[in-house]
């Protein structure tokens, strides 16, 4: 498959992240301790099949959400989102997150960001439509909102009402998987952000957002999940939003500790090396 020039290779040996034959099922559970994933075995995608009123072959179906997950962890984020979206919205979730992290992490441009963005918002919700019982159906929509919200500004996005879509589906990503350490992280992330952009007492009128729940939702996500970087990157980011230099040492210590970790995959390889640059510009 030829490469797009809008993706924008994975910069690191990608296969050390080899997850080929059973490799993926065996390390499934300690990739996805963050998001709560279920694996795609047939019977999984069958009944998300059924539930979205599709017909396809589940057998089929499964080999490809399966390759589509080895992609992405292999940081071949391109093969993962064209797998994914080719299953439509049984494969939004892979799709979705694969474009947000490499749109994240590997994309310069302003404009390409905005328009992958907005391409990724259109594919959960979607899937937020079709599967709504199933817990990333809303984490992939807070997560594709919440990045589009970043790229027009969080003013902008405050006007539109997206801080509320965005909570609106944390929530209800949470209440159908209470343990989904990014959606607390992300959560954290939307009290921090709101308080940081608009203060602590209108934050709180308009939008219920509180210092306190931000950081203690960041807190559990690295409860949940102490080997994920991202976690660790994240707290530490909430708390630069919240309180400034007052916890600017504990933040350095967030980030100490992500860079420290040994990455399981591509997208905790670029986490590692994004709390690495962080401690160098201090």
């Amino acid at each position: 498959m030829a490469k797009s020039k809008a993706w924008t290779a994975f910069p690191y040996d990608g296969k050390s992240f080899d997850y080929a034959g059973a490799k993926l099922e065996k390390a499934w559970t300690k990739l996805h301790a963050g998001d709560c994933e279920p694996y795609p075995d047939e019977a999984d995608v069958a009944a998300s099949a059924k539930a979205a009123k599709l017909k396809l072959d589940p057998a089929e179906a499964a080999t490809t959400l399966k390759e589509a997950w080895r992609a992405f962890h292999a940081g071949d984020f391109q093969q993962a989102f064209e797998l994914g979206e080719s299953l439509g919205v049984l494969g939004a979730s892979v799709a979705v997150k694969a474009g947000g992290i490499h749109g994240s992490h590997l994309l310069d441009s302003d404009a390409a960001k905005l328009k992958r963005y907005e391409q990724l918002v259109t594919l959960a919700e979607a899937a937020a439509e079709a599967l709504p019982k199933r817990a990333n159906s809303h984490f992939r929509r807070a997560f594709a909102i919440g990045r589009y919200s970043q790229s027009i500004s969080i003013a902008k996005a405050l006007t539109q009402g997206l801080a509320g879509k965005v909570k609106e589906s944390l929530d209800a990503a949470l209440k159908l998987a209470p343990r989904h350490a990014e959606a607390h992280t992300a959560l954290g992330l939307y009290h921090a952000e709101i308080i940081n952009k608009v203060g602590s007492m209108l934050g709180g009128l308009t939008y219920g957002a509180k210092a306190a729940l931000g950081e203690k939702h960041l807190a559990t996500a690295v409860e949940l999940t102490p080997d994920s970087p991202i976690a660790h990157i994240e707290y530490g980011n909430g708390l630069m939003l919240l309180y400034g230099d007052k916890r600017e040492d504990d933040a350095a210590a967030a980030y100490e500790r992500a860079a420290k970790l040994k990455p399981r995959d591509a997208m905790e390889k670029l986490d590692a090396e994004f709390a690495r640059s962080q401690l160098e510009d201090e």
